[in-house]
């Protein structure tokens, strides 16, 4: 035997106080978990992963054909229609996507949440960048629709990464909060598709934020404007279809979604001791 001997140190409060530093160190965890949710989401499907090609592109052709077609809406740049909608439904897609398997995270690992110690907050963010996965192949479609109707976009298509980014921690931010209710008020369960479905129609998915100017006043826009997706969208479709920016607008977004980051992690801290028992 060596002689070296092992020291225990409990100490009270360690964990809250070392909780950023462990998730870092539980980061394998981090890739467990997000490789698990990325092989199981398509496993017993018949088409598997190809899902992440056809629901955006049956969206975007049913868009099309209501709001370009029957709508008549107008069409600002020098983009096609189709490009035009699908530079809206990437990033409305993502963060629907995100709040929907982030909402069910903790609950769906209730078995993991009761048995071991690790920040929860890794659960919801695994389920997140499952979603980015969705948003990547679904990205390549769009380059594809680009290349079939031979367009080129801006050069600031370049600043696009930094509107991902937003779509990101807006996702991020109100996925916290809604999965740390859903353990306490499983009600929430059956608000959530409702919200998804109710957004993309007061989301500028399917028409150009532009419309609300032309229907209301440039006043109504900024407010509109509160809804962070929407200076999200119009940035996407800046950089992809060089629609003009409307900066005010994108500003406003900007602080509803550090906004929202804020109050999804300061919730998600407060009750994350009490998911096990409520779980």
């Amino acid at each position: 035997m060596s002689g070296v001997t092992e020291e225990l140190i409990i100490e009270a409060g360690r964990a809250e106080k070392n909780y950023w530093r462990d998730i870092w160190r539980y980061r394998e965890l981090f890739y467990i978990l997000s490789w698990r949710d990325i092989k199981v989401r398509y496993k017993q499907t018949v088409i598997g992963a190809a899902w992440s090609v056809i629901r955006p592109l049956l969206t975007m052709l049913i868009f099309t054909f209501v709001f370009g077609q029957l709508g008549r809406l107008a069409q600002p740049g020098g983009a096609p229609y189709p490009i035009i909608v699908f530079a809206g439904l990437l990033p409305w897609q993502f963060f629907s996507t995100a709040l929907s398997e982030a909402s069910g995270s903790l609950v769906g690992n209730a078995n993991l949440i009761t048995k071991v110690y690790f920040p929860r907050l890794i659960i919801p963010a695994s389920s997140i960048i499952v979603s980015f996965v969705d948003f990547a192949i679904s990205f390549l479609l769009l380059v594809a629709v680009m290349l079939f109707y031979q367009y080129l976009p801006p050069l600031q298509v370049l600043l696009l990464p930094v509107f991902i980014l937003i779509a990101f921690l807006i996702s991020f931010g109100v996925g916290l909060y809604v999965t740390a209710l859903n353990v306490k008020y499983r009600d929430f369960r059956y608000v959530i598709p409702f919200i998804v479905q109710l957004g993309i129609y007061i989301t500028p998915v399917g028409y150009s934020s532009t419309e609300i100017v032309n229907r209301y006043s440039e006043q109504a826009r900024f407010w509109y404007s509160l809804n962070p997706m929407v200076g999200v969208i119009d940035g996407f479709r800046w950089c992809i279809t060089g629609e003009p920016m409307y900066w005010p607008g994108l500003l406003l977004s900007i602080v509803i979604t550090f906004f929202f980051c804020l109050i999804g992690i300061r919730y998600f801290r407060k009750t994350e001791k009490s998911f096990a028992d409520n779980i």
